[in-house]
């Protein structure tokens, strides 16, 4: 049996392209990230899902709690789904980063680079292939809501559409969209990349 696998990044927050946020706390969504969170709510109306599940940052549980309140569910954190750990970079703005031969490196070569004191984007790859595995089995024939970050996002789609990571930045993932995956016995399909709310 398939289960269906929507995968939500967070929804605006106010420092969104200024400010490396990464892990920090305290990112809490705007006034346009909560509109975007309660459009993307009623657009999910419609499916009837098994869980709402979310990274652990705030950003994230704020974007969830909407969806999860329409569906009658609650939310659960999960680690797996968590923002890759930028380490030193966490929270550096990014005209600050321009220049950086390691920050050029990280944008150029995701396949092999690391933040400083970070995580690679190959070990976020792997921690979500074992979610959305684990989440295959838990949830045959079901739909789950899987709340989390860009960069896990496009990691999970390059795995399932065999790219390399270094194909990261060829598709976009806005803030408060959806992409969605179908997974079986057989692996894994891409229904959609991407898609917003009106």
């Amino acid at each position: 049996m398939e289960t269906i696998l929507i995968l939500i990044r967070h929804a605006s927050h106010d420092r969104l392209g200024t400010v490396l946020c990464g892990r920090m706390a305290g990112v809490t969504l705007g006034e346009t990230g909560r509109r975007e969170a309660a459009r993307l709510a009623r657009s999910l109306a419609v499916h009837s899902l098994a869980a709402v599940l979310t990274s652990p940052l705030e950003r994230a549980v704020e974007t969830a709690l909407p969806i999860a309140q329409t569906q009658g569910l609650a939310v659960a954190v999960m680690e797996e789904l968590n923002e890759l750990d930028l380490g030193a970079w966490s929270g550096m703005r990014f005209d600050a980063l321009a220049g950086d031969p390691g920050w050029d490196l990280w944008n150029r070569a995701r396949g092999h680079a690391r933040p400083p004191g970070g995580e690679t984007m190959v070990e976020a790859q792997v921690r979500i292939a074992r979610c959305i595995e684990a989440l295959r089995r838990r949830y045959p024939g079901r739909s789950v809501a899987l709340v989390s970050h860009g960069d896990v996002i496009k990691a999970a789609l390059t795995h399932a559409l065999g790219l390399p990571l270094d194909f990261h930045s060829r598709f976009e993932i806005s803030p408060a969209s959806r992409s969605v995956l179908i997974a079986g016995d057989w692996g894994l399909k891409v229904q959609s990349i991407n898609e917003v709310a009106a």
